[in-house]
């Protein structure tokens, strides 16, 4: 199963051409989705609340995007337990790749 609190329209539906996601409408319905269930977690970093959010992920793969240049919060959410931080860009490039099997 993968899970995925993504908000913007535009990179949901990015995400969901590529795999079968289920969305979490906040982030707080992000921890009450995976109940331990979920192979692959996607979150877009720079929403308010993700990174609290992440030490409370026990499930599967954690893979977080923000742009570029937000190396704090890219640096952030590495030590917060995201399994793979990505620029933005390089998300989206590899997203299929990185979903596939999930």
């Amino acid at each position: 199963m993968i899970l995925a609190y993504v908000p913007d329209l535009m990179d949901r539906s990015k995400v969901a051409a590529v795999a079968d996601v289920t969305f979490a409408a906040q982030v707080d319905d992000l921890i009450n989705l995976i109940n331990g269930e979920a192979d692959v977690v996607v979150v877009d970093l720079s929403r308010p609340g993700v990174l609290d959010a992440i030490p409370a992920i026990r499930s599967g793969r954690i893979i977080g995007f923000a742009s570029h240049v937000d190396r704090p919060l890219l640096d952030a959410a590495r030590t917060a337990g995201c399994t793979e931080v990505l620029a933005r860009s390089a998300f989206f490039a590899r997203v299929a790749d990185l979903l596939e099997g999930g």
